[in-house]
């Protein structure tokens, strides 16, 4: 092992979406994080540096792009032009300047009264989604001959919609109602120019295409005979373009990767740059396999000792192949538990949590067999995008956690080396609730923690302990900032 001043630095950057939360009666009035087991978060606070982030700035309840966008430098007041590009990108749709496109959800409306019955026809869409999005791509509008309209799958009951064509406008409203049992929305300007009013009548028609074409599809006739909601609308939302921006690498001078199966997120990350790796059986959502998503950004940091992944490439049907020499910064997105927040599944979102720190684990295995061997030397960095209560089922702004540490002091925090190499690498899912169950009369809440190993002073990992952390609160533009200091680059 070379010298740790010779050594490369290079950081695995685990974003757990949804992750904040609030005090529950049902936990004794501690939040998930603080009744969950999780010795290998504990550790990286007990190693390191701690503090509460606002991912955006303080009292903002933000959305998972735009958190995205301000924590990794890129000030979303500036930048951010919607959702829908970064939805249809990840989902596989390229984009060119001039372009727009929508994150959007196969519905159910009652065609009789125009209301929007479920916003989501069916959170489990994975068989039927990719054949009615099939049924589509490349749909013809009768009015509008020259735009071309192209959709993919994206994950659970969400595709990705691009228009393209002349004079096109992102500023227009959707056709989401937002919540349930509420009149589908006619698309409006958000201006006066022709493009935002050409774009809105192109849009108001491309909505009708897709309910004609969807009532009549075997699918959904499958669907009513088995008394399963249909899927006969696609509601639009977030029209957005391609963001212009400087490339990750450029501004941070750290080359860059990320796995991340959820769509928008992916997409996020490509128009920044960023290489999005495949992990097999990550699935953005309740039935990832973390155990992949870890192997796959520990084999990215570790080349060229290892080879890096394949690079997903959107519209194109190959990939291409990693850098040899691999990458320094690895972005590991974690859903799962954001799912758990809107579903208002408090037992499963604790449990969750303890699937996530055992993944953290192995990936902490993983990277400390490649220090010791190789040439680098790296780092755990742990936060959140927003928090997700499930008292709420919905994002808020409260601030979330943040810890970051060198891989070396994590190891010591866990008990040393012996202890990490025991750490099964071994697939496994994510944890059922099972009925009745109720942990405050299990096993999982901590007993008092041992003083920190080292660093600020912090041992635990979650929204109060972060709290008395050496950075106090700080806003999301700020932690690209922490983290280059942290590793001196």
């Amino acid at each position: 092992m070379v010298k740790s001043e010779e050594a490369k630095r290079r950081v695995a950057f685990v974003l757990i979406d949804g992750l904040g939360d609030v005090s529950l009666p049902m936990f004794g009035n501690k939040t998930p994080l603080q009744v969950a087991n999780l010795p290998n978060l504990d550790a990286i606070s007990s190693a390191g540096v701690n503090g509460l982030m606002d991912p955006v700035e303080v009292g903002l309840a933000c959305g998972s792009d735009t958190a995205h966008l301000s924590l990794l430098g890129y000030d979303p007041r500036v930048y951010y032009r919607g959702r829908g590009a970064f939805e249809s990108m990840g989902a596989g749709l390229a984009m060119s300047p001039g372009d727009i496109a929508f994150k959007s959800n196969f519905a159910t409306l009652d065609e009789k009264t125009g209301v929007v019955t479920s916003r989501r026809a069916d959170r489990h869409f994975e068989e039927e989604g990719p054949i009615l999005c099939a049924a589509l791509d490349q749909m013809k509008l009768p009015n509008f001959p020259q735009y071309e309209v192209r959709v993919r799958y994206a994950t659970e009951h969400r595709c990705g919609v691009v228009v393209k064509g002349p004079k096109l406008s992102g500023n227009i409203s959707g056709t989401d109602p937002l919540k349930d049992n509420r009149l589908l929305l006619q698309v409006q300007p958000l201006d006066d120019s022709e493009e935002a009013k050409n774009t809105a009548a192109v849009v108001n028609e491309l909505s009708k295409e897709i309910s004609r074409i969807l009532v009549d599809h075997p699918i959904n006739e499958t669907r009513a005979a088995q008394g399963k909601t249909i899927a006969n609308v696609v509601l639009l939302r977030g029209c957005g373009i391609r963001i212009e921006v400087p490339e990750f690498e450029k501004l941070h001078g750290l080359r860059p990767c990320m796995v991340a199966p959820t769509k928008i997120i992916a997409g996020l990350g490509l128009s920044l740059g960023i290489d999005i790796l495949e992990a097999s059986g990550a699935t953005g959502d309740y039935r990832t396999l973390l155990t992949s998503k870890a192997t796959a950004i520990a084999s990215a940091l570790s080349a060229p000792f290892k080879s890096c992944p394949n690079v997903f490439v959107p519209g194109e049907d190959e990939h291409k192949p990693g850098p040899s020499d691999g990458y320094d910064f690895g972005f590991l997105h974690i859903k799962a538990i954001d799912d758990a927040g809107h579903d208002k599944a408090s037992i499963f979102k604790a449990k969750g949590l303890e699937a996530v720190d055992r993944a953290i684990g192995q990936l902490a295995k993983l990277l400390w067999q490649a220090e010791t061997g190789g040439d680098f030397q790296y780092y755990i960095c742990v936060t959140g995008d927003h928090s997700t209560p499930v008292e709420y089922g919905d994002h808020s702004f409260e601030p979330v956690p943040f810890a970051l540490c060198r891989l070396k002091d994590f190891v010591g925090a866990v008990g040393g080396e012996s202890r990490l190499l025991e750490t099964s690498l071994d697939p496994f899912p994510l944890p059922k609730v099972e009925p009745g169950e109720n942990l405050l009369d299990g096993s999982r809440i901590q007993e008092e923690k041992k003083r920190a190993f080292r660093g600020d002073g912090v041992s635990e990992f979650n929204e109060v302990a972060a709290a008395r952390g050496f950075l106090g609160r700080f806003g999301g533009s700020e932690m690209m900032g922490i983290i280059k200091t942290f590793l001196q680059v």
